[in-house]
This record gives structure tokens, C-alpha cells and sequence, in this order.
């Protein structure tokens, strides 16, 4: 299988550890990736804040990139990016003097039916559920995953189209596939605070918290995320929110493609688990996931 990637800019900065497991299980699934060429950002929070036309065009210039380099289908990892290049396409397709604008701005024909994808939404479908199942050299059995989606990958619903809004999960059930069991919990799709985190600390401090706590309670003794913001959020500012509010979470927070990962047999080091603040390493060890 064939697609196109977008790894936008915090896969390439913050979040490398996302890109590096996702790049690093892909071949073993048979799937390859074509990275956009001359990608961009995709403007995230603050293009749509400032400019409605630049919060479009950014992300229109790299669906054009993309089919003008014959991609038909573009797999988009972090969920703002996801979020964004899906909104815009909605937008150009249902909103006829936007389009005119756009053509405008780029002085061509756009035509946007680039298959904008969440690599979460690959793991439904049994060529990709079988192909786990005979690559598996490590069971997860051991981790109780509380899998966070976040606000952004489900909504706007009519927009997103993927999986169930309130109540995701693609997740669940390619961890269940591996053997770890995860959690009902109340957070799933409750907002980290996402970019408040440099400018309103507080507020997030509180959201983290209420996140934390809420696993932590459901049984957890992880998370899982498919987003570089809510990653940033629930793992760097733990410690904070530790100290604040008095408690020990001690939750360590996995990419998803990490965990994929080591149960297709790749090591720590090479998807990034050496990096996180949150010691990933007592937990993998005591689930037998560092032989």
C-alpha cells in the first residue's frame, strides 16, 4: 500500500518519537510512505485565529502539492494537521466563492479529492488487523491503556468523519488486537488544553490534572495519544501537575505507534521511548516489553 505522508512540523521537532515508531512500523505493514514534497505547516491554532483565507490556503497549497506529485491518498499523524487539512478541503468543497478565491490566489483549477486519512483509521481494516497478528512477537498483556483522543480527531463531526465522536474507538481496538487491555474512562475526548499550555499554564495545569486523575481511577497505568499537543501536555507537564495538586500519577504516555511497535518486536531506542519525561522504561519492564 501506497500513500502519501504528511508529517507536519511537530513530527519533525517536538513529537519526533511520533514520527520515528510510525516510519519505523510502516514497512513491516507493507506500507509505504511518500512524503509530500515541499510540505508546509498546515497553520495549526494560529493561522484560523488570525486569517480565515490563510487558515484554507496553507493547508489547500499541500493537498495541491500532493496531487500535483500523484498522491491520491495522504496519511496526516498529528490531529491539529489532520484537523486542519480537513476542515479546509470541507470548506473548498461547500463554499463555491472560497474556491474562486483560492483559485485566484494559486491562478489555477483546484480540484480537492486528496483522501485525507488518520493512520488510526488504516488499523480497521483486515488486510492491516491480519498482517499484526503474524508479525506479533510481543504481547502488551500487562498494560491497562487509558487511549485519549482528544478534541480534535472526531470533531466537528460532519467535518472529521471519523469514528464515533463522543465515543471513539479505532484506538481500543488496535491495542485490544496486541493484548493490552484499556480502559473505560470519562476523558477520552475531553480537551488538554492543547497550545493554552505556553500562554494560560494554569489552565491547563487543571485540565492535565483532571485528565490524569480520571485514568488513574479507571484503572490505567498508561495512556495512549495520537496527537503531539495532548502528548506535550500529559507528559512534560506532568511532573507540574504532580506538584501542584500533591499527587503521584506516574502515567506514562505513549504514542500509539510506539506501542504497535514494540509489539511487532522494534526497540525502545528506535521509536523513541529513551525521550519522554515520564519514565516509559519500569512499566515496559515489569509487561516484559524490554527483552
Amino acid at each position: 500500500m501506497r500513500f502519501g505522508y504528511y508529517p507536519g512540523c511537530s513530527l519533525h521537532s517536538t513529537a519526533v518519537e511520533y514520527s520515528e515508531s510510525f516510519e519505523a512500523i510502516c514497512p513491516k505493514l507493507d506500507i509505504e510512505l511518500v512524503e509530500v514534497p515541499k510540505w508546509i505547516c498546515c497553520g495549526s491554532t494560529p493561522a484560523h485565529s488570525v486569517s480565515h483565507k490563510l487558515s484554507v490556503a496553507l493547508p489547500a497549497k499541500i493537498m495541491l502539492n500532493a496531487s500535483d506529485n500523484g498522491l491520491k491518498s495522504v496519511l496526516v499523524p498529528c490531529a491539529s494537521c489532520f484537523q486542519r487539512l480537513k476542515t479546509a478541503q470541507y470548506e473548498l468543497c461547500n463554499n463555491e466563492s472560497l474556491k474562486n478565491e483560492m483559485q485566484e490566489l494559486f491562478e489555477r483549477k483546484i480540484e480537492y479529492n486528496i483522501d485525507i486519512i488518520h493512520p488510526l483509521a488504516l488499523f480497521k481494516s483486515e488486510e492491516i488487523e491480519m498482517r499484526l497478528k503474524e508479525l506479533k512477537k510481543k504481547s502488551l498483556r500487562g498494560l491497562k491503556i487509558a487511549c485519549y483522543y482528544g478534541c480534535l480527531l472526531t470533531r466537528p463531526p460532519k467535518i472529521m468523519n471519523f469514528d464515533e465522536c463522543e465515543n471513539p474507538v479505532f484506538m481500543d481496538n488496535l491495542l485490544k488486537l496486541l493484548d493490552a487491555e484499556t480502559v473505560r474512562w470519562n476523558y477520552k475526548t475531553i480537551c488538554c488544553g492543547a497550545s493554552l499550555s505556553l500562554t494560560r499554564t494554569d489552565l491547563v495545569l487543571k485540565m492535565v490534572d483532571d485528565i490524569l486523575s480520571d485514568a488513574k481511577t479507571s484503572g490505567a497505568n498508561c495512556i495512549s495519544v495520537a496527537c503531539p499537543l495532548c502528548h506535550s501536555n500529559l507528559d512534560t507537564r506532568q511532573a507540574e501537575v504532580e506538584e501542584k495538586y500533591d499527587r503521584k500519577y506516574n502515567l506514562p504516555v505513549f504514542y500509539f505507534s510506539q506501542l504497535v511497535g514494540l509489539s511487532l518486536g522494534i526497540s525502545p531506542q528506535e521509536l523513541g521511548l529513551n525521550r519522554h519525561l515520564v519514565d516509559t522504561y519500569p512499566l515496559l519492564s515489569e509487561a516484559n516489553l524490554l527483552d
